[in-house]
């Protein structure tokens, strides 16, 4: 997939409605590893995943439907993804409901990805755009967690909710680590195929 510079119909608008939502969504991060750390709510916090998951679906619909897509929006939806899967991922750790390989393993190729940012820039570029097997991998997780962390109660639901969500959560890690690669080959090509330049400008 080749890198792009802003999409057409795309906007540097900042006060729209999808962006709202993805504030929103960003402010959910704190409050559900204090609901997991702090007081141990699970009920509240599954129910701000929830909350995450239909502003999710709602910001990139309204964005369409009222013609607001934005270069923040794009900006904000992955980080918004990225940030809830790392929070939940420490929470889980923390609380031993998932074992540590786990909870860093996710983290850790996010890591090893920024690492290719400054190559990226000395093309002009800032990022690349998301693979369809990213989203798959990111659609696998936000499912996966709130069922394990479902599944550390007790009764018939929390029994049924645990192999469900480990058996998402392992098929997200290998499909997160497959778009990571898939990544870091097209930076290759990217770096193989493009001169040296500075000011090109990108939209995220």
């Amino acid at each position: 997939m080749a890198p792009t510079t802003r999409d057409e119909g795309t906007s540097g608008a900042v006060l729209t409605l999808p962006n709202l939502l993805s504030f929103l969504r960003l402010l959910g991060v704190p409050l559900f590893l204090w609901l997991v750390l702090g007081p141990e709510e699970d009920a509240w916090a599954l129910l701000v995943l929830a909350l995450s998951g239909i502003t999710d679906f709602l910001d990139g619909w309204l964005a369409r439907k009222l013609d607001q897509t934005s270069t923040l929006g794009q900006v904000l939806d992955p980080v918004a993804d990225r940030l809830y899967i790392l929070a939940v991922v420490v929470g889980l750790g923390l609380r031993d409901i998932v074992p540590w390989w786990l909870a860093l393993s996710l983290p850790l190729r996010d890591l090893l990805l920024w690492g290719l940012v400054p190559l990226l820039r000395t093309r002009g570029y800032s990022a690349l755009p998301v693979h369809f097997v990213g989203k798959a991998a990111t659609f696998n997780l936000l499912y996966a967690f709130p069922l394990l962390l479902l599944g550390d109660g007790d009764g018939t639901v929390a029994e049924l909710a645990q192999p469900f969500g480990w058996a998402l959560a392992l098929w997200g890690i290998g499909l997160y680590w497959w778009a990571g690669i898939l990544y870091a080959w097209q930076v290759r090509k990217l770096l193989a195929t493009t001169e040296r330049r500075h000011a090109r400008s990108s939209g995220a």
